[in-house]
């Protein structure tokens, strides 16, 4: 059973990387997409983990542990694009003088 496991370290640090780097881009460029690429491709991963866990034949049982801390990982990094998306769109929103997509987090970004 092939699994793309990013719970391996240099993968990790790899991913952080690439990460860091199209959210330093993002917030160069000013430009949201740039952020919602590694956000959609997270989601994805999330949902391919997780049916790997669900489809898991006993055979491949050793396998499970490492399929936990992917999704763990998956749910991590979610987290960590999906404020980075929001805090790429504000900046959009204000250097082209338009309405943010959501300004509930305004109080946030005020303190960063």
């Amino acid at each position: 059973m092939f699994i793309l496991n990013i719970a391996s370290p240099l993968t990790l640090l790899l991913l952080v990387l690439a990460v860091a780097l199209l959210i330093f881009l993002g917030q160069e460029e000013k430009n949201s997409i740039t952020v919602a690429i590694p956000l959609i491709s997270f989601l994805i991963l999330l949902v391919i983990h997780v049916v790997q866990v669900v489809t898991l034949s006993t055979e491949y049982a050793y396998l499970a542990s490492t399929l936990y801390k992917c999704i763990a990982i998956d749910f991590l990094f979610i987290l960590v694009t999906f404020f980075a998306y929001l805090w790429v769109d504000d900046l959009e929103a204000k250097a082209n003088n338009i309405k943010s997509i959501d300004n509930s987090l305004d109080w946030f970004w005020k303190e960063i």
